[in-house]
């Protein structure tokens, strides 16, 4: 029997983009993962996608900023079986307006789904992590977390504060033997997180991507986060920044004339 044998995970964000594809890539390599996010249907039709013979799906619907719900999984998580995993993906942007002229309802959403979100799930779930003698707990942030730009300071605030949250638990849960991972994907061709930034502006949502070649997919941050919570438990991939090769830096995008 090998380390990655038998391993169950909860992955939350799962009903779209990258916390969907890690649910299923996990799936795919034989964990049980229990799925969360606020969208019912939507996990289903995740359990449907898995294919026979892999590993399992199970759907919880939740919303991470209810303490409530995130305590009622972790009851069914728990009379279930319990994971060793617990990956944190959940999260998102609303508006790319200067701080001058941030809505203070953007700021609060990105603030409780990003940062409150992640916090209410490890606390949660960190007594059950500590219990395996080998829990792992990725974080997926952002490459905002590192540096700040026009019209995103809210985002950054969040993606920092988020930051900030797994550097102290990797020093505080180190004597738990559990690792805590830092996911921070640059930019990343989704179908819902520009949209949902932009307030379903379609077309502004696709002007966000023009010209860039290759960004990055959910699939390829899946890939990432899989192997980071895959790898044997004595390797910690502290703190993982991927950008598609045409985003050089916060700053520097290459885009090709359209």
């Amino acid at each position: 029997m090998t380390e990655n044998d038998h391993r169950a995970a909860v992955v939350t964000g799962a009903s779209s983009g990258i916390g969907r594809a890690t649910a299923a890539r996990l799936a795919a390599q034989g964990w049980t993962v229990y799925a969360l996010a606020r969208r019912a249907e939507r996990l289903q039709s995740l359990v449907d996608e898995v294919p026979e013979g892999t590993g399992t799906v199970i759907p919880l619907p939740a919303d991470v900023t209810d303490t409530a719900d995130v305590e009622r999984v972790r009851e069914q998580v728990e009379a279930a079986g319990r994971v060793d995993t617990v990956l944190c993906i959940a999260g998102g942007a609303r508006g790319t307006d200067r701080v001058a002229d941030g809505r203070l309802e953007d700021w609060d959403w990105m603030y409780r789904v990003n940062v409150l979100g992640t916090l209410n799930v490890t606390q949660a779930f960190l007594p059950m992590l500590r219990a395996t003698g080998r829990g792992t707990l990725l974080i997926l942030t952002s490459t905002a977390a590192l540096a700040s730009y026009e019209g995103g300071g809210g985002y950054n605030a969040a993606k920092m504060g988020q930051h900030g949250l797994a550097g102290a638990l990797r020093l505080e849960e180190a004597e738990h033997n559990v690792r805590v991972i830092e996911v921070l994907p640059g930019l990343v061709h989704t179908e819902e997180f520009s949209l949902n930034r932009l307030r379903g502006d379609q077309q502004a949502a696709e002007k966000v991507y023009a010209g860039v070649e290759n960004p990055l997919t959910a699939d390829d941050v899946a890939d990432v986060c899989t192997y980071a919570v895959s790898a044997p438990h004595h390797v910690n991939l502290d703190q993982v920044v991927m950008r598609p090769v045409a985003q050089a830096s916060q700053f520097k995008l290459i885009r090709k004339s359209q």
